[in-house]
């Protein structure tokens, strides 16, 4: 498929600094939309921290984190200023947590979604083959790719990840609360299945999946 054969990891060996640009552009909106959109989710709600904050802004500079984004940028691994909410706010608050953590991972695949239409729409009205269509072409295949993986690795079930706060909900209230109490020591963890590539096999799966389905979705690519 012309797309996968797009969606390549960028290589540093040979100092891309046009791909190192993309990359650094698509990382800061896709941060920035994730993020925020767990504001967004959170004031729909009734939480207004978030609103109170200033974090219900596409502004970069609202939601970075400048060590995280360098290593999202150069290691593939990352993290932005965790948005901060007030369950307290809620009516419902282990469910209402856990929409506005879905809110984040949704937002990019939403994103990534996006980004395949247009690509399709450039298929679609053959167009011409030139440095700037070249330049496009990468920007999007980067584009979906990282709001791919983003939105995917954010969804495990380990704190704090999103999907930790979304999935560990349906437990009981008491086992949810006592696993949530060691939230802090899923960093660990996570750490160590990263270091020993216990996760790439699956998130590659998952991200193949996605991928799949929304190019199914616009009728192949």
């Amino acid at each position: 498929m012309y797309l996968l054969g797009l969606l390549r990891p960028f290589r540093l060996g040979n100092i891309d600094i046009l791909g190192m640009v993309i990359r650094a552009i698509v990382i800061l909106l896709a941060i920035s939309i994730h993020e925020m959109a767990h504001g967004f989710v959170a004031y729909k709600l009734g939480d207004p921290t978030a609103k109170s904050m200033g974090r219900l802004s596409l502004n970069p500079l609202k939601h970075l984190d400048p060590i995280g984004a360098l290593c999202m940028l150069f290691f593939g691994f990352g993290w932005a200023k965790p948005v901060m909410i007030n369950p307290y706010n809620f009516k419902k608050p282990k469910r209402d947590s856990a929409l506005t953590a879905l809110g984040g991972p949704l937002a990019n695949f939403i994103l990534a979604f996006l980004g395949i239409v247009i690509f399709k729409i450039l298929i679609v009205f053959q167009t011409p083959s030139n440095a700037f269509t070249e330049i496009i072409a990468s920007f999007l295949s980067a584009f979906i790719s990282l709001n791919i993986g983003l939105g995917s690795f954010n969804l495990i079930p380990i704190p704090p990840l999103d999907g930790s706060k979304i999935f560990l909900s349906l437990l009981p209230d008491r086992l949810y609360m006592d696993i949530m109490r060691y939230e802090r020591l899923g960093w660990i963890i996570l750490v160590v299945a990263l270091a020993t590539n216990v996760l790439t096999p699956v998130m590659v799966t998952i991200q193949n999946f996605i991928i799949n389905i929304m190019t199914f979705l616009v009728g192949g690519l």
